[in-house]
């Protein structure tokens, strides 16, 4: 957990500075690191960053709190040794949007963010490790519900994985709200950011950075117009809020995911209408089996009696956390293999990456891949912990599941 803490910024940086203006790395030969330079500490934070890092963060929680939008309620809380059910404020959907107005009447001056793109990076992990600090310090006030996997007795693993399971201030989720708000829709201002620079270095907007643009914004649109569905998540039911989840929602996400826009402000492939058009039908495609996956799911599980999933196969299992029964799908999109939304998602990532140019046949770089790369491995283990926390959950109703539905990521095939 130390390790992972100290090493995850530097990763960051080192994304930044081994692609960027004055320095790449060609191809896949990663030789050429020993020439990559070092940053002052100068870069790293300013009192600018700062500004615009806290800026951005008090406005989204001002939408939050200002915005109209429905309460809902999150799952029972029993299962984690809870009582009840919280409530949520949806209106994510609408911030969304009203964010990207105020990015819009901001322009040209959006140049800003790709100017002090490193120093921002370093304001967001600043303001991560001490919001970690806050909650872990907050985890310790009496009637705190703790997560099963946070309170180990080890500081430094606490701190990490964190110790309370939905910290809150009042009615505001802290949690709930790091998980699509200031990173997320930050993640859209930094490419917008991004694009208005190349504009204001060349006088246009390549084929390559509006749909980078186009396709990552959709998917941030989608996660923030499905926002109830997230209540339903590991994230949200499991696990701990500590430095795992704050650094990645605030610092991680934002500064790592933007790398391809990043990229095409300085080194942009000139690709071809024809290239652009079958990206963009890969983006489409590998969105559409994110979506219609996600969807049937989500909708199963408000109500297994809609028109569009009533007529679903499902295997009865026996839940022995609850002791009650549980209906896991055998047949539609999920009848097709067990993680079938992971795949639209990582054809998606594979999309973006590609707008940069091949790194092998022509002059792009495999550091714009790092996303799809690591979202790979990423997904991989997150289908292990999955598999391993089931197979605790329902036992021998989990072996028979996996015999319904063998294929994990790709039918016929994985």
């Amino acid at each position: 957990a130390a390790a992972t803490m100290i090493s995850l910024p530097g990763v960051i940086y080192f994304l930044y500075y081994a692609c960027g203006k004055d320095f790449k790395v060609p191809g896949i030969d990663l030789r050429v690191l020993s020439g990559m330079r070092l940053p002052s500490p100068s870069e790293l934070i300013s009192s600018r960053a700062c500004a615009i890092f806290g800026g951005w963060f008090t406005w989204q929680v001002v939408l939050e709190r200002i915005l109209p939008g429905k309460v809902v309620e999150g799952v029972d809380l029993a299962a984690a040794g809870g009582k009840g059910r919280l409530k949520y404020r949806m209106n994510g959907h609408l911030a969304f949007w009203t964010s990207l107005a105020a990015l819009g009447a901001c322009r040209d001056r959006l140049s800003v963010l790709y100017d002090e793109f490193p120093a921002i990076a370093g304001a967001s992990i600043l303001f991560s490790f001490g919001l970690s600090s806050y909650l872990y310090a907050a985890s310790f006030t009496e009637g705190a519900l703790l997560a099963k996997g946070g309170n180990s007795g080890n500081p430094i693993y606490d701190f990490f994985i964190g110790r309370e399971l939905n910290p809150r201030i009042g009615t505001f989720d802290l949690k709930q709200f790091c998980e699509l708000r200031p990173g997320l829709i930050g993640w859209v201002a930094l490419n917008f950011g991004m694009m208005a620079k190349l504009y204001q270095n060349t006088g246009r907007v390549s084929g390559s950075m509006a749909l980078v643009n186009l396709f990552q914004g959709m998917y941030v649109w989608d996660s923030l117009y499905q926002e109830q569905a997230i209540l339903s998540t590991m994230d949200i039911t499991t696990d701990g809020f500590g430095y795992m989840l704050a650094f990645g929602d605030l610092a991680w996400v934002p500064f790592t995911y933007s790398m391809q826009a990043r990229y095409l402000v300085d080194h942009d492939p000139n690709l071809a209408p024809l290239s652009l058009a079958a990206l963009a039908l890969c983006g489409v495609g590998g969105y559409a089996i994110f979506r219609a996956s996600n969807s049937e799911k989500d909708q199963f599980r408000r109500d297994p009696f809609h028109p569009k999933v009533k007529d679903l196969k499902v295997l009865e299992v026996k839940n022995y956390q609850t002791g009650r029964t549980s209906s896991l799908l055998v047949s539609g999109w999920w009848g097709l293999a067990r993680k079938i939304n992971y795949t639209g998602d990582w054809l998606m990532a594979w999309m973006w990456s590609t707008t940069t140019g091949c790194p092998v046949i022509s002059k792009g770089s495999i550091l714009p891949y790092f996303y799809p790369i690591y979202f790979a491995i990423l997904l991989i283990h997150r289908a292990g912990r999955d598999d391993h926390l089931c197979s605790e959950k329902y036992k021998e109703g989990w072996k028979e599941y996996k015999k319904r539905v063998p294929y994990l990521f790709v039918p016929y095939l994985f």
